[in-house]
């Protein structure tokens, strides 16, 4: 069975039926063969930015959180040290630490990042949209 780690944005696209998601990505997020990841660095991503007003979720954060997330069936991926470790050692490229983490991650665990965001191709890690 493949697995896909969802950065933020695909997550929160896909979820609203966003027409930013790309078909191919909604696709492979759709596959019922394929066990979807979400760091728990989105989750807190998604914390921070709701609490800022840069994000509209149509809800609390306490009810996308507790009632709505598991009706995605996702895999959430808790921080572990080696990950930490993976970010330590990551370059520069890109300073945005949430997704500095789930770059990490990605490398660690050797899955494909479902993210349209272009920076995360300077990393040695798969990407797809």
């Amino acid at each position: 069975m493949r697995a896909l780690l969802l950065d933020t944005h695909a997550f929160l696209w896909f979820v609203y039926d966003d027409a930013r998601i790309s078909a191919r990505a909604t696709e492979m997020i759709e596959d019922g063969s394929t066990d979807k990841l979400l760091s728990v660095a989105s989750l807190w991503e998604i914390v921070v930015k709701s609490q800022l007003g840069k994000l509209e979720l149509g809800m609390s954060t306490e009810e996308f959180l507790e009632q709505r997330l598991p009706s995605w069936q996702l895999q959430i991926l808790g921080i572990e040290t080696r990950d930490l470790v993976a970010y330590s050692r990551l370059p520069l490229y890109h300073r945005d630490p949430f997704d500095r983490l789930i770059i990490a991650q990605g490398a660690c665990r050797h899955v494909p990042v479902v993210t349209s965001n272009p920076s995360f191709s300077d990393y040695d890690i798969e990407t797809c949209w």
